[in-house]
């Protein structure tokens, strides 16, 4: 149940190949294109919930579970220990490119890239959904590459950085909430690759990837895709509940019978000289009944 087509990581196992480098390379590929920055001068990340928001649908998501349960192969510790490989130089990433965002939004009017980010992540809902969609989409880094060029302005340019703490914090809070989901994907794996349908998942992500632009672009949705996630989450998750309860009904049903067969192996001997019995009364004359033919009979008997 757990074998999973998913476009964006079957694109990157192409290129990359190896456990261990698919899953670095789809847990930071937000640091690489530019999502991740712009996400941060887009004020995604301004509140801690906004930051598990993030964390989970940009870090995490479908891919990397699809990378962790389809792809990588080992046991939950080995696996586990892949990820804080991959994890610990994620998060320390994030907190620079927190640092220096300051430094980028100098140069770029923050209501276009803000825009351009929200292009971004709707592209990427859209290659999450369907690999035929993907094909005619340009790629991520393309579309913040182009939001840069329309929005940068060298006039203001300066070195600065980031001056608010609480900021850094809830980007290494979003890197810190992507590295905790795989973690649990990768410790879960032997019960999540009987019991999950990712293809499933990765439609339910791809709706909440869909609904985080929307959010961003100030529009009334809040944290509408953390909760999408987590019902795409409840819904992916195939509990043996209904075979159980067959199982069950089948002996509940199976039980009868067999009460019903021990009591017929029990009371089979009376129940053949009751046969028996019947047989031979049958086969010899009633004491009351008369055998004369009819014609020596009377009429009245």
């Amino acid at each position: 149940m757990s074998t999973s087509r998913h476009p964006v990581a079957l694109r990157l196992e192409r290129i990359v190949g190896g456990d261990t480098r698919l899953l670095a390379l789809v847990m930071m590929l937000p640091l690489i294109d530019g999502v991740f920055p712009a996400l941060i001068l887009a004020g995604a990340l301004d509140d801690p919930l906004g930051a598990v928001q993030v964390g989970l649908l940009i870090f995490g998501g479908s891919a990397t579970v699809a990378v962790i349960l389809a792809e990588m192969s080992g046991t939950p510790r080995e696996q586990a220990t892949i990820v804080m490989l991959v994890g610990i130089p994620l998060i320390l990433l994030a907190g620079v490119q927190a640092a220096l965002a300051p430094a980028i939004g100098s140069v770029v009017d923050d209501g276009i890239i803000t825009r351009f980010a929200a292009l971004v992540i709707l592209a990427i809902a859209a290659k999450t959904a369907s690999a035929t969609i993907g094909e005619y989409l340009p790629n991520p880094a393309v579309i913040i590459g182009l939001g840069l060029v329309a929005s940068i302005d060298p006039a203001g340019a300066e070195f600065v950085l980031m001056d608010n703490p609480a900021l850094v914090a809830n980007a290494v809070l979003a890197a810190g909430v992507g590295v905790a989901f795989a973690l649990a994907i990768a410790l879960g794996g032997p019960y999540l690759r009987g019991c999950m349908d990712i293809d499933r998942f990765r439609f339910g992500s791809a709706v909440a990837l869909g609904l985080l632009p929307l959010s961003m672009l100030g529009m009334a949705f809040g944290q509408a895709p953390l909760a999408a996630l987590l019902v795409a989450g409840v819904f992916a998750i195939d509990l043996p509940l209904e075979r159980d309860s067959g199982d069950n009904a089948a002996d509940g049903d199976e039980s009868p019978t067999d009460s019903l067969g021990a009591l017929t192996d029990g009371g089979g001997s009376d129940g053949d000289d009751a046969d028996s019995s019947d047989d031979d009364s049958d086969s010899g004359p009633y004491p009351g009944d008369d055998s004369t033919d009819t014609q020596g009979r009377a009429p009245w008997l």
